[in-house]
């Protein structure tokens, strides 16, 4: 279900919006917010609740890693994209879940028309690191 109105949206955000993503705005195209669901370094894993502003999206990215590593998103509100390089984008809804394998580039978002949420689960790996790329190009954005 698409949601342009942020109160009716926060409403079917389960796991909250939480704060402006302030430390990784410069990856994002757009507003976004994070709500941490454990504590950082508490558990080899890592979960999060990443909100999307409508039209927000991050940058071409790689979750990079010697073994292990990746990421999982479970989609849970509203709708977006995501869309690994050199594949057709996906249509993103909540109930959906998408692995991102290591070093993969990929980028994910909201669509132009609706705020959209996922929680994230960074995997475990050696070696592993973001390598944050380029913008999602406004033109090629908005023909999705």
């Amino acid at each position: 279900m698409k949601y342009l109105d942020k109160e009716e949206f926060k409403n079917a955000n389960t796991f909250g919006m939480g704060v402006p993503n302030d430390a990784f705005a410069q990856y994002f195209i757009g507003n976004s917010y994070l709500n941490p669901l454990n504590e950082f370094g508490e558990s080899a894993v890592f979960v999060a609740n990443v909100t999307f502003e409508p039209g927000c999206r991050n940058n071409w990215h790689i979750h990079k890693a010697s073994s292990g590593g990746g990421q999982i998103l479970i989609c849970t509100a509203g709708e977006g994209w995501y869309q690994e390089e050199g594949k057709d984008p996906v249509s993103l809804l909540p109930g959906i879940v998408i692995t991102i394998q290591p070093n993969v580039k990929h980028w994910h978002g909201a669509k132009a028309d609706s705020w959209f949420a996922h929680v994230a689960v960074e995997v475990p790996g050696e070696d592993a690191s973001n390598e944050w790329l380029e913008e999602v190009d406004d033109d090629y954005y908005s023909k999705l």
